[in-house]
C-alpha cells in the first residue's frame, strides 16, 4: 500500500497497542502488513510543502558531526578508517571507507533494535526475514524522497543553563517531559504533526572535552551510562500525542542509558512498536546558536540516508535552513 498522500489517521495513544496479540505499544498493520516506513507514512508531499515556508533567510546549517569525530566509538564499535587510493602515474585518487554506521551522527533503522522479549522488529519482522531479505532496511527512507519536513530544536541544554539547573552527562540523567514542555514554552514554540523534534543537551560539546583515558573507557563499556530522555510512559504518550515522525538529540542514544524501564523502553516502542526514526549525535551546537539569533525554532529540515539495501542504520546527511 502507498499511504504517501492520504495516510490513515493517528490513533490515540490508549488505543495502543493496534495489535492486541503483539507487543505492547505497537501500531502493526496501520500503514498495512508489507509497510517499512512507519510514522514516516506521515510526511505526505502537504507536510514538505508545508515546511518550506519556514525557509526565512536561507542560512544552511549542517547537523552531522564530521565521521572520523569518534577515535574510539562507544560500546566498543569499530571506528571510522579513510584509505586514499592513488593511481599512479596519474593526477588521479580513490578512496575506500570502512565505518560503523552508528559510529556517530546517525539514524537508528527499524532492523536496529527489536522487541527484546517476542525478537520482533518493527511490523512483526523475524530477525531471520533481515537475513534473507531486505525487508525494513533503511533504504525505504530514501527511496520514499528521505525526511524532508518541518524540524523542531527543543534546546534543554540552554534551558537548564539558564535555571540553574545541572545533570551529570556521563550518568543516567533523565530530561522528563515536564522539562521539555518548559523548554518549548520558554521558547514559544510548538509542535504540530509530521514534525522531527531535535532536542540539544549539550552532550557532544562535554564528550568531546574528555581526556583521551575517558573516551576509551566509554568506548570499553558496553552500557556507558549517558544523559538522555526519560524511559517512561508519560515522555511516549508525548512524543506519540505531539504527531513528531521521527526523534533525534546529541545524545549517544537518545534516550537515557541504559535505559530505566523494560515496560517503556524508548528505543523497543519507537523502532519496533511504531517505525519512529531515533537519531543520535547530531550536532545542534550551531542550530542552537542559530535559532536563538534568529529568535524561532523551527526550520525545514531534510536527511537523506544512505541508499543501503537492507541498511540497518546511516548517517544522517541533515541539514537545517532557517
Amino acid at each position: 500500500m502507498n499511504f504517501s498522500h492520504n495516510p490513515p489517521a493517528r490513533p490515540t495513544f490508549s488505543d495502543l497497542p493496534l495489535r492486541k496479540d503483539g507487543p505492547r505499544g505497537n501500531i502493526w498493520g496501520l500503514f498495512g502488513e508489507n509497510d517499512e516506513l512507519g510514522l514516516l507514512n506521515y510526511i505526505t508531499p502537504e507536510i514538505t510543502r508545508e515546511a518550506t515556508k519556514e525557509i526565512k533567510s536561507g542560512i544552511r546549517i549542517p547537523l552531522d558531526l564530521p565521521l572520523n569525530s569518534f577515535a574510539t566509538p562507544s560500546m566498543g564499535r569499530q571506528p571510522f578508517k579513510h584509505e586514499i587510493l592513488r593511481f599512479e602515474q596519474h593526477c588521479v585518487n580513490d578512496e575506500v571507507v570502512t565505518m560503523n554506521t552508528q559510529s556517530g551522527t546517525q539514524w537508528d533503522g527499524f532492523r536496529h533494535f527489536g522487541y527484546q522479549d517476542v525478537q520482533r522488529y518493527y511490523n512483526d519482522c523475524k530477525h531471520e526475514e533481515l537475513e534473507n531479505s531486505t525487508r525494513n532496511g533503511i533504504h525505504a527512507w530514501t527511496k520514499n524522497g528521505g525526511i524532508v519536513t518541518r524540524g523542531v530544536l527543543l534546546d534543554y541544554g540552554r534551558w537548564a543553563a539558564n535555571n540553574g539547573i545541572k545533570k551529570p552527562f556521563f550518568e543516567s540523567s533523565t530530561i522528563t517531559v515536564f522539562e521539555l514542555k518548559r523548554v518549548a514554552l520558554s521558547q514559544k514554540v510548538n509542535l504540530r504533526a509530521g514534525d522531527v523534534l531535535l532536542v540539544r543537551s549539550g552532550y557532544t560539546v562535554e564528550h568531546q572535552a574528555l581526556p583521551t583515558e575517558a573516551h576509551l573507557a566509554r568506548h570499553q563499556n558496553p552500557l556507558p551510562p549517558s544523559i538522555g530522555l526519560e524511559s517512561s510512559e508519560e515522555m511516549l504518550e508525548y512524543i506519540w500525542d505531539s504527531g513528531v515522525v521521527a526523534v533525534a538529540g546529541d545524545m549517544p542514544a537518545l534516550e537515557a542509558w541504559p535505559w530505566q524501564s523494560e515496560k517503556f523502553f524508548l528505543h523497543e516502542w519507537l523502532l519496533a512498536g511504531w517505525g519512529c526514526p531515533i537519531g543520535e549525535y547530531f550536532d545542534l551546537e550551531k542550530l542552537g546558536e542559530s535559532c536563538k539569533e534568529a529568535g524561532r525554532w523551527s526550520f525545514f529540515f531534510s536527511s537523506v540516508p544512505l541508499n543501503i539495501p537492507g541498511g540497518v542504520a546511516s548517517p544522517a546527511n541533515a541539514i537545517a535552513i532557517l
